[in-house]
């Protein structure tokens, strides 16, 4: 079965998170990706994250980061410096359409690759560049890294634990959050240029993605209250702002989720907690009540629920419609009965790291695949078989190795 993009070429110049997680969703929708890496080491990715161990235990050469990025693609080895490697990344520009690139702004000019370089050789190529700031402003010409987004877009100001708590302060967020934000709005911003290029336009365009941006716009529910009430967002630990009682409870045994989304919900969990008179309670009878008092309220439900087993806690509030669930490890995710009737958890061989479990693409299409399986490639794995496809013989291919503008 084919994939929604099996009529697509996708060039992935960029190296790190933020493009190849763009382009590997891209791969599993079915595009055809070629990830055109430096001759020397290939992505920084293929050296970030731990070890990928065998199943004995033996690290493989592989890394997680990398693994887990990179699926679905073909690697070609190419020196973007010398004459003869530009000159096949032309060529490849002429039959692709689309180029994710991470380059620092105003880098891949020099080698007269930029937008209106690769415009001139394919007006229908969708081109989209993925940087930490942007290609306008004070602040385009600067690299950064996730954690320097998720402090400069507002996000630590409202995570972590509250001011006058112990260990109080911001808490980063656990996985590269503005990378994989950012890469989610490329795909977007790449499937629409790509409809408007194909009913509309018949033209390609330009798309200019900012980790900052794209961090700040993710949160923008929560900017939204500083906008429209004039108040900042506070640290809350795992407790929103907006919503009462919505956070974590220690039961006797270990913590649990509680999210209470309406009046009725909270109706019935407080008559399940034993709460006689709370939810008529003019103090809690509304959600904005309920969050007004909070300090008043979450003391009564901590209380009764630090009486109770979690796991039969978490099965009666099921029971009755309240929406709970533990606060699992991975190890405890990947054995949730849910997690194995979806399949999520699969598997692929890897030439090098055997066979290898990964987190499979979550879109369910009902008349295409999502995920064909395809491992994720040693560097320049596929560089022969590319040119190839691009009309070069093997003493061709054998003289630009030779000259130092392949691997």
């Amino acid at each position: 079965m084919a994939g929604t993009l099996s009529h697509i070429k996708v060039l992935d110049f960029s190296r790190v998170f933020a493009g190849p997680w763009a382009a590997q969703m891209l791969a599993d929708f079915g595009a055809d990706v070629i990830k055109v890496e430096h001759v020397k080491g290939g992505d920084d990715v293929r050296h970030m994250g731990v070890p990928h161990l065998d199943a004995e235990g033996n690290p493989t050469g592989e890394t997680s980061s990398f693994l887990a990025m990179n699926r679905g693609k073909r690697s070609i080895g190419l020196d973007l410096k010398h004459p003869e490697g530009q000159a096949l990344a032309r060529k490849l520009i002429a039959e692709a359409d689309v180029l994710i690139e991470n380059f620092k702004t105003g880098n891949l000019a020099r080698f007269g690759l930029d937008h209106a370089a690769a415009a001139e050789i394919n007006p229908r190529l969708v081109y989209c560049s993925i940087t930490g700031f942007g290609q306008t402003g004070p602040m385009a010409h600067l690299p950064g890294y996730d954690p320097i987004f998720q402090a400069m877009s507002g996000l630590l100001s409202m995570t972590g634990t509250a001011d006058g708590l112990p260990g109080a302060g911001p808490a980063l967020v656990g996985y590269s959050i503005s990378d994989i934000t950012a890469g989610q709005y490329a795909v977007s911003a790449i499937l629409a240029a790509l409809n408007h290029r194909d009913v509309v336009s018949g033209e390609g365009q330009y798309i200019d993605i900012s980790l900052l941006d794209t961090q700040i716009h993710a949160a923008s529910h929560m900017a939204m209250n500083y906008l429209s009430s004039g108040r900042l967002p506070r640290r809350n630990g795992t407790a929103s702002q907006i919503t009462c009682p919505w956070q974590a409870f220690d039961c006797a045994d270990r913590p649990i989720m509680i999210a209470i989304g309406n009046d009725p919900q909270f109706a019935r969990f407080c008559d399940y907690l034993g709460l006689d008179g709370v939810a008529e309670d003019p103090r809690f009878a509304t959600n904005l009540a309920r969050v007004t008092h909070a300090e008043e309220l979450v003391p009564m439900i901590a209380a009764k629920l630090a009486e109770k087993q979690a796991d039969t806690c978490y099965a009666e509030l099921e029971a009755i419609g309240i929406p709970a669930g533990p606060l699992n490890s991975f190890e405890d995710v990947f054995a949730m009965e849910q997690v194995q009737a979806r399949g999520l958890l699969k598997a692929l061989d890897h030439p090098r790291a055997g066979r290898v479990s990964y987190v499979g693409n979550p879109v369910r299409f009902s008349k295409t695949m999502a995920d064909d399986g395809r491992h994720p490639p040693l560097h320049a794995e596929h560089t022969d078989e590319v040119l190839r496809e691009m009309g070069l013989d093997e003493a061709a291919v054998a003289a630009l190795r030779d000259a130092g503008a392949v691997k």
